[in-house]
């Protein structure tokens, strides 16, 4: 555990421990209605009005699944994270949804058919909290683009334009079942900028992973981060990052009457607001386009961060972290907060000490949104066993949860937070089939992910050679040629 616990400090010293949300397709202006952003799988989030000289969407997502062909996996346990486990049950994905699950489902004429007796079939990882691209390996200072430490409010970054494509850790991730991430910046500010959604696939650009239509996200931090890298320069206390939240808040609700102002006046071009790209995502925010991922250890001050954002009339998605999470899960459940936890981790810096492993379990038994996340290159590639650790935690204090619960805190759970639940996250007809069969049980220790499916198409299997996919990174280079 000691070593653990020293390579999880390491990792926030030098990655900052910090997250940060980035909308992948939206580059709206404050004021524009929300759209709805995971109603399906083509780029969205237009903006109702934009400025005639600002596209539409920026940095918009160029991501097409890869080629499938109809496949059913037979005979299998499926957990679908939206009901009872099915014995013996079935699956048919098509065009890169999901057509039927149950005990008799039919394969089509030509299509793949897979047995799956005495495996297990699940919907796709999904992890709330990952730095991979942005902190990506290996890890040096030519490639730690996660913080941008210049100020206490950076809202104006976007932690997409540091991921790199080519790190080698996302074939790790999808070696461990994980579909899908948010790529976070670091929590070294008040306002860290906005994370990005990626479907876990080869690409040479991030615009070819972004997750058509899913929301950015506004990274948030509270506590001792933020203090520590401000502490010479402010804000250095507790009292001081409130302050600073609310200022920056009451900015942004100027910044976004003044647009709303100028369309409800006939939008002249002559009168036309200056664009501000931090307000313009604090704005999103208070427009409900953006979500609020916030990094937040302590009880306390996930209370007093529900009170910001009822005095400036928006909602956060998921508290980050969180180890005393277990403290407040009446007040999670209540405001319909996720808390994206980790198994296990505690005791590397002061407000970190009260962590239990029972954390996880508390959450959701309270009814709120319980959510296993990774912060780290590591631990994303073994979701599945942090979940497992976590439900052993809550059945020895004596709580009933059963796998059909556990499951849900990797995919279905994680899938609302970064707000893509509608289309993928759990087994259900019309979903993207993104899909692990597992040689086993997911949650024993020597089981692993044997297939892996992203919207239909085999993206690794662990018994093909030629689907581990390796980064150009790790190719290396030939010898050079020699004329003789």
């Amino acid at each position: 555990m000691s070593l653990r616990m020293a390579m999880v400090l390491a990792g926030i010293v030098l990655a900052g421990c910090s997250a940060r949300t980035s909308d992948p397709s939206s580059g709206a202006t404050p004021g524009d209605a929300p759209s709805n952003p995971a109603a399906d799988a083509t780029p969205s989030n237009t903006p109702a009005v934009a400025p005639q000289d600002t596209p539409a969407v920026a940095f918009p997502s160029t991501y097409e699944p890869l080629p499938s062909q109809p496949t059913l996996i037979r005979n299998a346990t499926i957990l679908t994270a939206a009901g009872a486990r099915i014995e013996n049950g079935a699956i048919l994905m098509r065009e890169g949804r999901i057509v039927e699950v149950g005990q008799d489902v039919s394969a089509p004429s030509g299509a793949n058919v897979i047995d799956g007796n005495g495996k297990w079939v699940t919907p796709g990882l999904i992890d709330t909290h990952s730095h991979l691209g942005v902190y990506p390996a290996p890890g040096v200072d030519a490639v730690s683009d996660g913080n941008e430490m210049v100020d206490p409010n950076t809202a104006e970054v976007w932690a997409e334009h540091s991921v790199w494509p080519q790190d080698p850790q996302f074939e790790l991730a999808r070696a461990g079942g994980v579909t899908a991430m948010q790529i976070l910046p670091g929590s070294a500010n008040l306002f860290g900028g906005r994370g990005v959604t990626l479907k876990n696939v080869p690409s040479r650009t991030m615009q070819g992973m972004k997750f058509p239509g899913a929301p950015y996200g506004l990274k948030m931090a509270c506590g001792e981060n933020p203090k520590r890298v401000y502490a010479s320069r402010g804000p250095a206390t507790r009292m001081g990052n409130v302050a600073g939240y609310r200022a920056g808040w009451i900015r942004a609700t100027k910044y976004r009457d003044q647009w709303r102002r100028w369309r409800a006046n006939g939008e002249d071009p002559s009168t036309r607001p200056d664009r501000d790209l931090e307000l313009e995502t604090l704005a999103g925010v208070l427009d409900g386009e953006i979500l609020v991922q916030n990094h937040c250890y302590r009880a306390d001050e996930m209370a007093v961060m529900i009170d910001i954002a009822r005095e400036f009339g928006y909602e956060i998605a998921s508290f980050h972290h969180g180890v005393e999470a277990y403290k407040v899960r009446d007040l999670l459940a209540e405001h319909d907060i996720c808390a994206s936890l980790w198994s296990d981790w505690w005791g590397f810096k002061l407000e970190a000490y009260d962590g239990i492993q029972q954390n996880i379990a508390l959450v959701d038994d309270a009814g709120a949104c319980a959510i296993v996340h990774s912060d780290d290159a590591q631990g994303i590639q073994r979701l599945n066993q942090d979940a497992a650790k976590a439900m052993t935690a809550g059945t020895t204090m004596g709580m009933q949860i059963t796998r059909e619960d556990a499951i849900r805190w990797i995919t279905i759970n994680p899938a609302k937070a970064i707000g893509v639940d509608d289309v993928t996250g759990s087994l259900e007809p019309g979903k993207h089939a993104d899909i692990v069969l597992w040689t086993g049980d997911p949650f024993s220790v020597y089981t692993r992910a044997e297939k892996v499916f992203i919207d239909g198409a085999l993206v690794f299997d662990l018994e093909d050679p030629s689907t581990h996919r390796k980064s150009d990174f790790l190719l290396g280079t030939t010898r050079k040629e020699v004329v003789r």
